[in-house]
């Protein structure tokens, strides 16, 4: 095996050089699907402040709470139980510590 090989399973953790160049690709469409995914989060937290910039000046609070348990009740029925503490993280991001 070359050395060459031998670094390239290293790094992917795959045992032949075809699960290693799966593996590489694969990651290279995770990296790019996480690019995708932060610039949607950061637009996500833009639009929240201008809704709580809204909310805020019409004389409202800055949460509001039913709302909130909408969005939470969405993620966990797309995702699960794990899509809740995605959208408790999300949310947080959005409009901070409550």
């Amino acid at each position: 095996m070359s050395s060459t090989t031998t670094g390239t399973t290293t790094v992917t953790g795959a045992r032949t050089e075809e699960a290693a160049a799966l593996i590489g690709g694969a990651r290279e469409r995770i990296d790019a699907l996480d690019d995708r995914i932060i610039g949607l989060v950061q637009e996500r937290m833009a639009v929240s402040a201008v809704i709580q910039e809204a909310r805020i000046t019409s004389g409202g609070r800055r949460v509001n709470l039913s709302r909130e348990t909408a969005v939470l009740g969405h993620y966990r029925d797309a995702l699960g139980k794990p899509g809740t503490a995605l959208a408790m993280t999300l949310l947080e991001l959005c409009r901070g510590r409550v």
